[in-house]
């Protein structure tokens, strides 16, 4: 087995190794896999967050992976952010990465505008320093503050279009939606939607919910914002949106109001 840093944009995971399989995930750029073999020119990978799947080859750039996940503490917090080869709106994109994003680096310059960061290929690049935000430590400011952020981070994929295994700005499913959003509060939860042992959510009673628990459908998840709504990506509705679990109310969804299996916290 060998470790690597994906140095694409976003890598697909796929369920089998085959062409037209089914996507299962999205790694983003940056983040560490594992390697665990080869089949047929495909790669079977293990995330960080132990979620499997099959990649092909030319996701990675060379480097020692242990500096970088020690170093790569930078996480791109816009729906997409520019690389650039210099601190210049006219400069050269080197890359475009989603929200999630790693990068190493992030010294300020010019005066603060942008940050200098280093890329996984060693490369040096240009950030506008309002696209970035230092990783979070799962926590870090007590509880209520960091409900607060679950649910503003959860909002920020606000009319993000549906798509199944995505976990991007540029298309992302429901379980997706939630792992990012405690994903870039720094706790790795469950990719799919259930609740599964060895990982931080456990269930929870109804009457205990707060903001940024998590609420369980048969096959689906939505990150709950207190006062009877949550926010939600759905096939259905063919994005990210706020439903609410009250029938009084405009955006009332009666078939999930009713059908809820459980919810889950980590709190």
């Amino acid at each position: 087995m060998t470790d690597g840093v994906i140095s694409l944009p976003l890598c697909p995971l796929f369920l089998e190794a085959r062409e037209g399989s089914e996507r299962s995930d999205e790694v983003l750029y940056g983040s560490a896999v594992t390697v665990l073999d080869e089949r047929e020119g495909w790669l079977r990978l293990r995330t960080r967050y132990r979620y499997e799947g099959f990649a092909r080859p030319g996701i990675f750039d060379g480097g020692d992976v242990s500096r970088w996940e020690e170093e790569a503490r930078q996480v791109v917090i816009r729906p997409f952010a520019d690389v650039m080869d210099r601190p210049a709106y006219r400069a050269t994109v080197l890359l475009a990465l989603p929200r999630g994003a790693l990068l190493a680096g992030g010294v300020p310059v010019e005066d603060g505008q942008w940050l200098e960061v280093l890329l996984v290929d060693g490369r040096k690049g240009f950030v506008r320093a309002e696209a970035l935000r230092n990783q979070r430590l799962w926590n870090e400011e007590g509880q209520e503050k960091t409900r607060d952020h679950l649910v503003a981070d959860a909002l920020a994929y606000l009319g993000t279009a549906y798509r199944w295994g995505g976990k991007t700005p540029e298309g992302i499913d429901c379980s997706g939606l939630c792992f990012m959003t405690y994903q870039l509060n720094g706790l790795a939860i469950y990719r799919d939607a259930v609740v599964r042992e060895g990982f931080p959510v456990r269930p929870i009673a109804p009457e205990r919910a707060e903001r940024g628990d998590l609420i369980y459908w048969p096959g689906h998840v939505g990150l709950y914002l207190g006062g009877g709504r949550y926010v939600h990506s759905t096939g259905k509705s063919g994005g990210t949106l706020v439903n609410s679990l009250r029938p009084g109310d405009d955006d009332y969804r009666e078939d999930l109001a009713q059908t809820i299996a459980s919810w889950g916290s980590v709190f």
